[in-house]
């Protein structure tokens, strides 16, 4: 099981695998097992969008267990917000903002040798 953070410029927390394209993370996500997939919205100038991820993994069905929208793009954030929670399957959690920091601590520890 692995946690994945989509992000062409922010650095990666502990304990994630660091995604830095839509490609990467569809990838990640179709080899994987994911528990949290933490998402940004704007992926670089020209480049496919978080959105484009969502709506690969929507189509997919390969979701992760838990699901946050880190980016600072509110429009972005809705946008990904509205299309996950009207295709979530049951026990799939869904949070419009950025994983708690003691969720990020708690994976950190547990990525620890």
């Amino acid at each position: 099981m692995i946690h994945v953070f989509l992000d062409d410029a922010r650095r990666c927390p502990p304990g994630f695998v660091h995604a830095r394209s839509a490609e990467e993370c569809l990838l990640l996500l179709k080899e994987c097992e994911v528990d949290v997939l933490s998402l940004d919205y704007d992926l670089g100038w020209g480049q496919p969008s978080g959105m484009d991820a969502v709506c690969g993994l929507i189509a997919a069905g390969r979701f992760p267990r838990r699901i946050y929208l880190h980016t600072s793009s509110d429009v972005g954030r809705q946008r990904m917000y509205q299309a996950l929670y009207a295709a979530r399957p049951d026990g799939v959690q869904l949070f419009n903002g950025p994983v708690p920091e003691e969720t990020l601590r708690e994976i950190a520890r547990a990525s620890k040798p």
